[in-house]
């Protein structure tokens, strides 16, 4: 399943530019805004969960983060970033991994995840997504998680997709998650497209 999913998305990035894909954001204003909001020193640690080629971690090194981590299964995906980075990718640490089938040797203050959640589809995969996120984090780490909210669209690159509103992410990482805050966006894709997207941040007790 994981070489599967992972030649899938591979693919994806063999075949579209990254910034031709729907989910691509010239700027990662929700996530920087977020972040903002947290009012975190740079030094903290964050974790960008489906990161791929987004630009989240080029803002992020401009601000002067200096303990960043980007997983993605696709190592296409993270090539992308590593090119656009040039000598700066070497302050980034890049995890090729399928996040329902890894364990984190460490914990971070921050688990971004704008890309992958939704895409889990079946309780044993949000089950594992579950168990990794519990042994990343630690009592009062940030989770900024991005999903397709109920009027979104109901598949993405091919693929089924899970929908939320705030009330049922809240739900689905309780208790050991508490809700601090959520917003919905309405994301204009680089096709002129609207999609519909659910922000959250939460705390972990």
């Amino acid at each position: 399943m994981a070489d599967a999913k992972r030649e899938h998305w591979d693919e994806v990035y063999r075949t579209k530019a990254a910034d031709c894909v729907s989910w691509y954001q010239p700027t990662p204003e929700p996530s920087l805004r977020a972040l903002d909001e947290l009012q975190l020193p740079v030094k903290a640690s964050l974790i960008d969960v489906g990161g791929g080629a987004s630009s989240l971690v080029d803002r992020l090194v401009e601000r002067g983060w200096s303990d960043l981590t980007v997983l993605d299964i696709a190592a296409s995906g993270l090539d992308v970033a590593k090119a656009r980075l040039r000598d700066e990718a070497i302050k980034v640490v890049w995890v090729v991994a399928d996040v329902t089938e890894w364990r984190p040797d460490r914990q971070y203050d921050v688990w971004h995840d704008r890309a992958v959640f939704h895409f889990l589809t079946e309780a044993e995969q949000r089950l594992a997504y579950h168990q990794a996120l519990e042994a990343g984090t630690v009592p009062g780490s940030a989770v900024i998680i991005a999903t397709f909210a109920p009027d979104g669209p109901e598949r993405c690159s091919g693929l089924p997709v899970r929908r939320y509103d705030a009330a049922a992410l809240a739900a689905e990482f309780s208790p050991a998650f508490i809700l601090e805050r959520d917003w919905r966006e309405e994301h204009a894709t680089p096709g002129g497209g609207r999609q519909s997207f659910q922000w959250c941040v939460l705390h972990r007790r």
